[in-house]
């Protein structure tokens, strides 16, 4: 907090552009000859973002030292756009050349942009996702924060809502306070690639707070030990720094161009220019799973149709739906304002439409009667982005049973799910939508 900040800063330092792209091509062609290549991220790759950085001039904790307020007005983390730094990294995943990400940050951007869960350690935590102790599930609350109230001791992170899988147990926050333990799962996993990595860029950190600083001190370790042992300024393993001010392990960096005074998107963009790959706009990505209960009796019946919002494993619940509304073919609308979104609706299905389809193992193999009815569900989004509402059109099939079947009841209910890919467009204010294959 406060306390790790000086009231004098470090000066922070500005090189030229033409010193930056001759380093960013160095660091380049050792992003190409790595075979593991790590990124220790800290509050530096958001601070383009709006979100105030913690020991700059103007960070957090620096004026908490200083004892002044901030002069000026911070983005709200939920409306903040991931940055440059932060999209170049998902191409940087999504092209396998990126092996794993370790960051301090705690504004859940890196995972808004598209790193994928399975890809990042999140040492400090993250605002935006909440969890059971009990049965260890994890809920990403993309548009509100899932942290414990103001008004609880530090130390208490519970959150106030309940588990939805065990209903009575407490949900938890994900945040690291100063004097806590990080989290195991993602320490182990940094720890492990910090071991593998022959590349470690530190983008943005002032690499004060421990333990966190260990991890990129590892791999700067283990290239000195390799420079000293080979008497070569060329060793296996390197590690590079880009931070405006001086941190305490620059005399590991190799080389001078190993070292970097700029800001994290300056230095990016000439890196992916001499990587020759783009940057990718920020779209906002959201998954759908919508489930059908549907009765297929003839006389017709009542029937369910569940829509839940989920990550991008398909399985972590995620909130980001402010209501729901069901338009069937012939009823009225029907909304809900609360999770779990269940909405109900009676007739018969496929009074629109009527289709031959011969593979259906529960209909005769030869003339199987398929009907369809077509859901109009209206989305009202959160909206920290300024989201419109979206309509997703959602078919029903129901494969009707004989007209001579002696079916029970029980036995004429078919249930089905689908999941969507939502992708709004931030720039041009649309939607669209689709099923995710």
């Amino acid at each position: 907090m406060a306390h790790t900040a000086h009231k004098n800063p470090k000066k922070e330092m500005f090189e030229a552009p033409e010193v930056i792209d001759r380093k960013a091509k160095v660091l380049a062609d050792l992003i190409r000859k790595s075979k593991h290549f790590v990124v220790f991220t800290g509050a530096g790759v958001s601070t383009s973002a709006g979100i105030p950085d913690f020991r700059g001039p103007e960070g957090v904790w620096t004026l908490m030292a200083q004892g002044r307020q901030a002069t000026k007005k911070s983005v709200d983390v939920l409306q903040a756009i991931p940055t440059k730094t932060h999209m170049a990294l998902v191409e940087l995943q999504d092209r396998g050349i990126l092996k794993g990400l370790i960051s301090q940050n705690c504004d859940g951007l890196h995972r808004r942009s598209g790193i994928r869960a399975d890809m990042i350690s999140e040492l400090h935590g993250n605002t935006n996702i909440e969890y059971c102790k009990n049965c260890g599930k994890e809920f990403l609350r993309a548009d509100f924060y899932a942290v414990a109230p103001d008004n609880r001791p530090l130390h208490d992170h519970r959150t106030g809502r309940k588990c939805p899988i065990c209903l009575t147990q407490p949900l938890h926050d994900t945040i690291i306070h100063f004097s806590e333990d990080l989290p195991l799962g993602p320490w182990t996993r940094a720890e492990v690639h910090c071991e593998k990595a022959d590349l470690c860029l530190v983008l943005g950190s002032s690499l004060t707070v421990t333990p966190a600083n260990e991890l990129p001190e590892l791999v700067g370790e283990r290239a000195a030990a390799q420079r000293k042992k080979q008497q070569t300024q060329q060793p296996d393993t390197n590690l590079v720094i880009c931070n405006l001010q001086d941190t305490d392990l620059d005399y590991l960096c190799p080389k001078p161009d190993h070292r970097i005074y700029a800001r994290t998107d300056d230095l990016i963009d000439r890196v992916m220019h001499h990587l020759s790959l783009p940057v990718p706009d920020f779209y906002v990505r959201r998954k759908l799973i919508v489930g059908t209960d549907v009765d297929a009796n003839p006389a017709g019946g009542r029937h369910v149709v569940t829509v839940k919002g989920v990550d991008e494993d398909n399985s972590t619940p995620a909130s980001f739906l402010r209501t729901v509304k069901l338009v069937t073919a012939g009823g009225r609308p029907r909304i809900v304002k609360t999770e779990p979104f269940v909405l109900g609706w009676r007739g018969k299905i496929g009074e629109m439409e009527e289709e031959q389809n011969g593979s259906l193992a529960e209909c005769r193999a030869d003339e199987a009667r398929v009907k369809s009815e077509t859901l109009t569900l209206g989305l009202e989004f959160m909206g920290n982005y300024g989201e419109p509402g979206f309509e997703l059109q959602h078919t029903v099939r129901a494969s009707m049973p004989d007209n001579n079947s002696d079916q029970e009841t029980s036995q004429y209910r078919q249930v089905a799910s689908t999941v969507y890919e939502l992708v709004y467009n931030p720039r041009n204010g649309t939607w669209t939508g689709s099923p995710y294959m």
